[in-house]
């Protein structure tokens, strides 16, 4: 009789520190750019405040506006990152929350603050948009 394999479900405690290595350089990163965020939308309402030239309106306003978007996805980013931190104090880091499998290694890589694994994903997708009746 053949023994079966059993499922991992959990990451080890030296996994899980090279996912915290990973998750605190994107962290810090982060951080950087949403610092650099901030700066460059103070500049730019320093200049404002300056006064406008009636040309440049348009261009200004569409830069600010992009600028405030790319600043709320920066705080978002950031945290996610911080969620992920308390995930591997708390023991759920790498859990995916749909299926309750270990999320790949490789994804956890590349999206280190990821709560879904690739299958839940694709289940996801294979639902489509969600609607009233879905």
């Amino acid at each position: 009789m053949a023994e079966e394999k059993k499922e991992k479900n959990f990451y080890t405690k030296s996994e899980l520190e090279e996912f915290r290595i990973i998750i605190e350089n994107k962290l810090e990163e982060a951080r950087d750019e949403l610092n650099s965020l901030v700066t460059s939308m103070k500049e730019a309402n320093e200049n404002a405040a300056d006064g406008y030239n009636l040309t440049d309106f348009g261009s200004d306003t569409s830069d600010k506006e992009q600028t405030e978007m790319f600043l709320s996805r920066q705080k978002k980013f950031i945290s996610n990152l911080e969620r992920a931190l308390v995930r591997i104090e708390n023991g759920t880091y790498g859990r995916c929350k749909v299926t309750g499998k270990l999320i790949s290694k490789e994804r956890l890589r590349i999206v280190p603050h990821t709560e879904s694994s690739m299958e839940a994903k694709m289940q996801q997708y294979d639902r489509g948009p969600r609607t009233e009746e879905n």
